[in-house]
């Protein structure tokens, strides 16, 4: 049995494994997504390889429900054609590994630079997952989509009131535009929350896994289309290599397309996604000027506000 991975006791986690008829023997066990998201391990008895879900260390029992969404909604869009890793078992037990964990399948793949095949089939699944009725799925209770567009825009202006460390010209200007105009959301849909290249996995040139489900709950489908073209034109702020390979109003062309939904006030929607973005850069920003960042890749994040911010007063 190799050392234990941050936040993974192995001895416990195998003997409780083994009890639910998972795994047989000792386990090993690295982490393979870190960060403040939920930590992902890759954990391997003598004959299989699993993946175990956890939330970020230091969070407490109430992040119990971070683990049940995503295993709910993941287990729920198995038979669709939505590709998700197979679940296999939810441990809402804090005791085990010390905090409220999963376990689902193991899914071979990467995040290789985009072609146009790709992006046009992470659109395709886009818009496959938007057509899924919720009540089909078990998942009619998932989410309060009345008000979701409104709420949407709420919270990320009190996320920017308590993240403000500098002058962002025109940040305020593009909430209160928001704010001012918001549209009337169509038939709801089951939404990704943060659909984009680094949460899925490609082999073959085709999506094998769409991941990270944390955000995930019943509202407005044209939050993520619109998050996802932008993540394209901002690929710094993608753990992905997505580089804006296609153009967006292609994209957007054949999301239309295969969904059939009204993209009129698309604008909008990229203006809300330019907001949501500039919030949460400026908020790293402030982490990274305080040194509470690890790692690299932050000190240019804070140069991404002003033009997130010039983008979407473009749109609104």
């Amino acid at each position: 049995m190799n050392a234990d991975p941050p936040g993974l006791d192995l001895a416990r986690l195998s003997r409780y494994l083994e009890g639910e008829g998972l795994t047989h023997g000792p386990l090993r066990a690295e982490v393979i997504h870190g960060g403040k998201s939920n930590l992902t391990y890759v954990v391997r008895d003598q004959a299989r390889t699993y993946v175990v879900r956890r939330p970020p260390l230091g969070h407490v029992l109430a992040t119990a429900h971070d683990m049940g969404r995503e295993y709910r909604v993941m287990t729920a869009l198995r038979d669709t054609g939505v590709p998700v890793p197979v679940t296999y078992h939810l441990c809402q037990d804090p005791d085990v590994v010390g905090a409220p964990f999963y376990v689902m399948e193991y899914v071979e793949g990467g995040q290789p630079p985009v072609t146009p095949e790709i992006a046009r089939d992470l659109i395709a699944v886009l818009a496959t997952l938007h057509s899924i009725a919720p009540d089909n799925v078990g998942l009619g209770d998932f989410g309060r989509p009345d008000g979701f567009l409104e709420r949407q825009v709420g919270r990320w202006k009190r996320q920017l009131d308590a993240s403000r460390s500098r002058e962002v010209p025109g940040i305020d200007d593009l909430y209160a535009r928001l704010a001012r105009a918001v549209p009337e959301s169509g038939s709801p849909a089951i939404v990704h929350g943060d659909f984009k290249l680094g949460n899925t996995l490609i082999a073959g040139g085709r999506v094998r896994a769409v991941l990270d489900w944390e955000m995930s709950t019943l509202g407005d489908p044209l939050t993520d289309l619109a998050l996802f073209l932008l993540y394209g034109e901002f690929a710094t702020l993608d753990s992905g290599r997505n580089s804006g390979v296609v153009d967006s109003r292609e994209l957007a062309g054949h999301y239309a397309a295969v969904s059939g939904r009204d993209l009129s006030r698309l604008g909008w929607y990229v203006g809300l996604a330019c907001f949501k973005l500039a919030v949460i850069a400026e908020g790293i920003h402030f982490r990274y000027t305080k040194g509470l960042t690890v790692g690299d890749g932050f000190a240019e994040i804070g140069d991404q506000v002003a033009p997130l911010v010039a983008r979407g007063l473009m749109e609104v």
